[in-house]
């Protein structure tokens, strides 16, 4: 699907547009051009060393931001993909920050959508959070008025063929800023593990998975949806025991802004999102059933979140998923 077509990754220096890069670099021989687009100098002087344009003659490094719609122009000419994952992503600063996050999510959204309509990008997939289910922070009230902003953005009509959709998923396992990294040196050093609550949860996805599912996405959208994956998730308590059997632990309490269970459907979306096998797909409306032949729809009662039991890992699971996936 890549090969001879140009691709741009908007907050491409981030884990996410590293491992994408990664994962195109690996799979795709002729890909006729991969734009790293992102605005922090150093972080693309580090991801030279390792993909270099001299090994890798068809990346190009773009510095840029998504606040400044016309750089994005400039570099969106002739892309035919574009992902975007540029965010400001920090639930605390966010609260610290308002307009900052609304600059970057909000209007950041918006210029992308604008730019790839004047540049003719043919297809766009915007990364989201489970934070934009329901939101009850800053931070997901941008994400979830940019998902909104691509979503609606298909409803543009007259010789426009751009289409636009989003990935939504939860946190990603042992990536940078997340809790098991965080609990893996509070280990190492013998303190106390710092818990929020005892019965906070947490989806678990791995990078790859997300990779396999913007791929997947990008091949098979028809504009509009908001693509989801079935995920298993974990108590936050049971990551701690598999660290460690017998952790101390010192509460802190819940900060602003964060929810015991994450949240990647909500119930008020249930009649309009359906199965289709490997993930769930919200849909701007009813008529976009139809587009889908094979699907199977939800109860109205259903809703998709991390504190569901049938869904959730055994101590002995995750202790098994973190000898693959980090140095314990």
């Amino acid at each position: 699907m890549f090969n001879n077509k140009i691709i741009l990754i908007t907050g491409g220096t981030g884990s996410f547009g590293k491992a994408f890069v990664n994962r195109l670099v690996t799979k795709y021989k002729k890909i006729k051009k991969l734009i790293i687009f992102s605005r922090d100098e150093f972080k693309q002087y580090e991801m030279q060393k390792e993909f270099s344009v001299k090994k890798y003659p068809f990346l190009r490094y773009f510095l840029g931001d998504v606040r400044d719609y016309d750089r994005l122009r400039f570099a969106f000419k002739g892309v035919d993909y574009v992902i975007h994952a540029a965010a400001l992503k920090q639930v605390n600063t966010a609260e610290y920050n308002p307009f900052e996050f609304i600059n970057t999510n909000i209007i950041g959204a918006k210029n992308v959508i604008e730019a790839s309509f004047e540049r003719d990008v043919k297809k766009v997939i915007a990364l989201s959070t489970d934070k934009a289910c329901s939101p009850i922070n800053l931070y997901g009230a941008t994400k979830l008025c940019s998902d909104k902003l691509f979503s609606s953005a298909n409803n543009i009509g007259g010789s426009v063929s751009t289409k636009f959709s989003v990935v939504r998923y939860g946190n990603v396992f042992s990536s940078r800023g997340s809790i098991i990294p965080l609990f893996l040196d509070q280990n190492k050093r013998r303190e106390k593990f710092t818990l929020t609550d005892l019965s906070m949860t947490r989806f678990n996805i791995f990078m790859d998975q997300a990779i396999d599912m913007v791929e997947w996405a990008l091949k098979n959208l028809k504009g509009s949806e908001i693509f989801v994956p079935k995920l298993k998730s974990f108590k936050v308590i049971d990551l701690i025991k598999s660290i460690n059997l017998n952790p101390k632990i010192k509460i802190i309490g819940i900060r602003p802004g964060e929810k015991i269970h994450e949240e990647l459907i909500s119930n008020s979306d249930s009649r309009l999102t359906i199965d289709i096998g490997k993930y769930y797909v919200i849909l701007p409306d009813k008529s976009y059933f139809k587009k889908y032949k094979n699907h199977k729809k939800l109860s109205e009662s259903f809703s998709y979140n991390s504190g569901l039991k049938d869904k959730q890992l055994t101590v002995s699971q995750i202790k098994k998923l973190l000898s693959k996936n980090t140095n314990i």
